[in-house]
């Protein structure tokens, strides 16, 4: 059972341990700023949960007809949110290499671009995308944390000191703090 969160820290390389670190980065830091630490906390072990289980009953299903690869690396996680970000966003079009495309197809042109990472699996990948996307569409409404609940997270133990140390940029959990914090 703890294998369904820890393949999230699992890489067999230093290459594929850089990407992550730049998918990180990128992706899971834009989401943090936009639903605040403790419930990007939360999500992250959610997401890591649905991606690894949609993946086990993908792989029971594909496994006669191709060899799957193991999921592991923090990329599923990393297109949750991106599939959560693209469908709750207000824009409709972004530009991608100079043209101009629909924000919705925007993590599926990244899914195809993260076979090229090593040892990604498109399913885990995969998986991931779909869950976000569930997520971001309200089909997993009672996975979500209330912005209370948030606020209350933000005043005790680890969420506490995660404020206090410096140079951490930590983001609030309801939306009127988080408000305030980014016009300080």
């Amino acid at each position: 059972v703890h294998r369904l969160i820890t393949y999230i820290f699992v890489y067999e390389d230093l290459v594929s341990l850089a990407c992550g670190a730049v998918i990180i980065w990128y992706f899971a830091g834009s989401f943090e700023r936009n639903v605040g630490t403790v419930k990007h906390c939360f999500l992250t072990i959610i997401f890591a949960i649905l991606s690894a289980l949609l993946y086990l009953l993908l792989e029971a299903v594909f496994s006669g007809v191709s060899e799957v690869e193991d999921a592991q690396g923090f990329m599923p996680v990393a297109f949750a949110t991106l599939g959560v970000s693209t469908t709750r966003s207000q824009m409709k079009r972004t530009l991608v290499l100079g043209v101009r495309v629909p924000v919705v197809l925007v993590p599926w042109f990244l899914l195809c671009l993260a076979g090229f990472v090593p040892h990604s699996s498109l399913m885990g990948n995969l998986c991931g995308l779909l869950a976000g996307e569930a997520y971001g569409l309200g089909y997993c409404f009672c996975l979500d944390l209330p912005e209370s609940l948030a606020s209350k997270l933000d005043k005790v133990f680890p969420f506490s000191l995660l404020r206090r140390i410096p140079g951490l940029r930590y983001i609030p959990g309801s939306s009127a703090e988080r408000r305030a914090f980014e016009s300080s």
